[in-house]
């Protein structure tokens, strides 16, 4: 039992990284983005997906590493959950904000460009403190 809880674990784990890979790569197309449409089009077909299965799998890892652990609830584990929660939504309040930016306007990709990367970089600091928390500990 203990051999499949710390491969969880490592499961888990490597959901992070893979996680913190997508929120990079979201970070390098917003500072990269020439044009809005393009920007939004690649959103919509490629990033918006991946990073909601990311976080998807990160979350359900983290369900059953739960279970194993027979619903103990520690202070980790609830900053988990709540980790979980901001993170959902940060990324629809992000999402929803990019679906409603008018292309037309001259300067919407930059305007959107501020808000989406100060969102990006608080989801990212977010996973880096909480990861180090988690494998320091």
């Amino acid at each position: 039992m203990n051999e499949m809880y710390i491969m969880g674990l490592s499961i888990h784990s490597i959901g992070i990284i893979i996680l913190l890979g997508v929120f990079t790569l979201n970070i390098h197309y917003l500072k990269t983005a020439d044009s809005l449409a393009k920007y939004k089009r690649k959103m919509s077909i490629f990033m918006t997906p991946l990073s909601a299965t990311m976080i998807g799998i990160s979350i359900f890892t983290g369900v059953i590493m739960m279970a194993g652990k027979h619903l103990d609830f520690t202070l980790e584990n609830v900053a988990m959950i709540l980790l979980s929660i901001v993170l959902i939504f940060l990324e629809f309040k992000r999402l929803r904000a990019l679906r409603y930016m008018n292309e037309k306007k001259e300067r919407a990709l930059e305007a959107y460009r501020g808000f989406g990367l100060k969102i990006l970089n608080i989801e990212f600091i977010s996973i880096v403190a909480m990861s180090l928390w988690m494998w320091v500990k």
